[in-house]
C-alpha cells in the first residue's frame, strides 16, 4: 500500500511538472476585438440622442458631419474627477458646439441610463452626449490599441480627433511631444488651447 501511495505521488507530480513545462519564450497574445476601416457604430445618449461614429483615417468620424472635432471622453460615474470635471465639460462643449463634438463613454461599470441620467447628469449638469451602451467597450479597446496605449486604464481619459485621426494634445506629466491623450483631471484650459491649434491649422 506504501509503495502504492507513493507511486501516485510521483505520477501526479510528474503530471504537474508536465503541465508547466511549456517553453517560456512562448508568447500567448489576447487580441482584442475592434472595429475595422468604415465600419460604423451607431450610439444613443443616455438621454434619447443619437449619433453615428464611422471608422476611418485610423480613428473615427461622425457620419455626416466628418469635418467635427471629436473630443471622446472615457469616464466612470463613480469616479470622482469625472464627477468634479463634468459641469466643465458641459460649458466647453457650449462654448464649441460649432468646431466640436464631446462624446462620453461610460466604462467600467453597467449600469442603467437611468442611473446614469441620475446619479451623474442630473447631479453634475453633465447634459453632453453620453453613451452607456455595450459597444463602448469595443469602442475603447479600439481607441487603446489605435494610440497604442499599454498602460491599465485610468479614468478618465480623453482623446482627440480631427478628420479621424487622433491628435497630439499637451502631456501635463511628461511633456511627450508625441502624446495622444489627456489622462486624470486635465485643465480645460490645457483642452482649449489644443482646441484652438487644431482648428486654426
Amino acid at each position: 500500500m506504501k509503495k502504492y501511495i507513493g507511486f501516485m505521488v510521483v505520477l501526479i507530480g510528474l503530471l504537474f511538472i508536465g503541465c508547466s513545462s511549456e517553453p517560456k519564450n512562448e508568447v500567448i497574445s489576447v487580441v482584442k476585438e475592434t472595429y475595422k476601416e468604415g465600419e460604423k457604430v451607431e450610439l444613443k445618449s443616455v438621454s434619447g440622442a443619437k449619433l453615428t461614429l464611422v471608422r476611418k483615417n485610423g480613428g473615427f468620424v461622425i457620419e455626416e458631419d466628418e469635418g467635427k472635432v471629436i473630443l471622446i471622453d472615457i469616464f466612470g460615474t463613480f469616479c470622482q474627477p469625472c464627477q468634479e470635471e463634468a459641469p466643465s465639460l458641459m460649458d466647453f462643449q457650449l462654448q464649441n458646439s460649432e468646431e466640436l463634438m464631446l462624446v462620453g463613454l461610460n466604462f467600467l461599470e453597467e449600469v442603467s441610463d437611468e442611473y446614469v441620467i441620475e446619479n451623474f447628469a442630473a447631479k453634475y449638469n453633465a447634459y453632453y452626449f453620453i453613451s452607456n451602451s455595450p459597444k463602448n467597450k469595443k469602442l475603447v479597446e479600439t481607441i487603446l490599441q489605435d494610440i497604442a496605449y499599454k498602460q491599465t486604464l485610468q479614468v478618465p481619459f480623453k482623446v482627440l480627433l480631427k478628420e479621424g485621426a487622433y491628435q497630439k494634445v499637451t502631456d501635463i506629466y511628461q511633456n511627450d511631444p508625441n502624446n495622444k491623450f489627456y489622462i486624470g483631471k486635465v485643465s480645460l484650459d490645457v483642452i482649449q488651447k489644443d482646441l484652438d491649434k487644431l482648428v486654426s491649422k
